[in-house]
């Protein structure tokens, strides 16, 4: 998928990685696409393998980082920088069992709040989860996408279950692939560093060396233009509330949510990411049995879709099994004032089908 994402873009790829398990596949699979331009780059560390990769995002080229929850902690800093710099980035984060080093080769659902809210200041990014190892294909272009198109970093936000998973794909024929080129800045005439597009609220890429288009980057707040050094509390306000409305955007290009069953009725089952076919096969069998209950699954799970609220309303319950204490259960009940039911799971394992089910069916008893 992101070897797609760099034809479809035109842009070369630049992956900044460190080791770390689950997430090292990535590094060692695209280190064998050099034919396809690809760069890899193993770094001393995780700040390194960031900063490295905002770097060639810098110079023109789609920089990517893969860790794991810990190697995202210390990245924390340099994504801000990336978002204050307003530079596409992706940032793949294939989560494990923790705190510290945890059960490395575990899996969990426990950083989301993290992906969420682990950055110093207002510091909002898009986030996407895939659903399984096949659809990390159309994630990964997906990412792509927003990160040119929106100019922000991008975090992924995969598991264990997902990395060390397998399934059947039907690779697509690349003509089915929507392309979508990036166009550099070039014209000096009238150019502003922070002057953002209408729709996107994306700011222009003009790349290092390019004549007449000298700018600065950097970590210090800017005024809402020029790009220069700007303390003034009424323009940090401003700028604050552009970067998140620049984010907010993202969902203008998502697609209406879809309800695995009736669009209404007793039991919506909701999930995200790898948690998808053990709730997908609960769902199906108790369909079956004659209960009136639906599946909706998430994968952008930030900014969170706008048909959601309407969605979540024409349910009397939602059920909501993840593998962490009840993450996304917080930011649906704090954002839709829903009363939904968490079910958790914090031992390593995937939830089967059986435990997903005999929860269901406690609604039906």
């Amino acid at each position: 998928g992101l070897v797609a994402a760099s034809h479809l873009s035109g842009l070369k790829l630049f992956l900044g990685s460190y080791p770390i398990t689950p997430a090292s596949d990535i590094l060692h699979n695209l280190a064998h696409y050099k034919h396809h331009g690809v760069v890899t780059f193993q770094a001393e560390d995780e700040i390194a393998a960031i900063t490295a990769a905002i770097g060639a995002s810098f110079a023109g080229s789609l920089g990517i980082t893969a860790t794991s929850g810990p190697g995202l902690a210390l990245k924390g800093e340099a994504m801000g920088l990336a978002v204050m710099t307003e530079l596409p980035l992706l940032v793949i984060n294939v989560q494990r069992g923790g705190p510290s080093t945890g059960m490395p080769t575990k899996t969990e659902q426990a950083d989301l709040l993290q992906a969420m809210f682990g950055r110093h200041g207002e510091c909002p990014i898009p986030i996407i989860a895939p659903q399984s190892p096949s659809n990390c294909f159309q994630t990964a272009l997906e990412a792509a996408e927003i990160a040119v198109k929106f100019m922000t970093p991008v975090l992924i936000l995969s598991d264990g279950s997902i990395a060390n998973g397998a399934e059947p794909f039907k690779v697509p024929s690349a003509e089915s692939l929507k392309p979508f080129p990036v166009k550099f800045h070039t014209e000096s005439e009238g150019f502003l560093p922070y002057q953002r597009d209408e729709e996107t609220y994306a700011r222009p890429w003009a790349l290092p060396g390019t004549p007449n288009l000298e700018h600065r980057l950097g970590g210090l707040e800017k005024s809402e233009t020029t790009g220069n050094v700007d303390y003034g509390p009424e323009n940090h306000e401003r700028m604050v509330q552009l970067r998140a409305d620049k984010v907010q955007a993202v969902a203008n290009t998502y697609a209406p949510l879809e309800v695995f069953g009736e669009k209404s009725g007793k039991l919506l089952v909701l999930g995200w990411g790898s948690t998808y076919g053990s709730i997908h096969g609960a769902v199906d069998r108790a369909q079956n049995s004659g209960h009136a209950v639906s599946q909706l699954h998430l994968r952008n799970l930030w900014p969170l879709p706008s048909d959601l609220g309407e969605v979540l309303g024409n349910f009397e319950h939602v059920l909501l099994p993840e593998m962490n204490s009840g993450q996304l259960n917080l930011l649906i009940r704090g954002h839709y004032l829903v009363d939904t039911d968490s079910m958790t799971k914090i031992q390593g394992r995937p939830f089967s089908t059986g435990e997903i089910l005999e929860r269901i069916q406690s609604y039906f008893a």
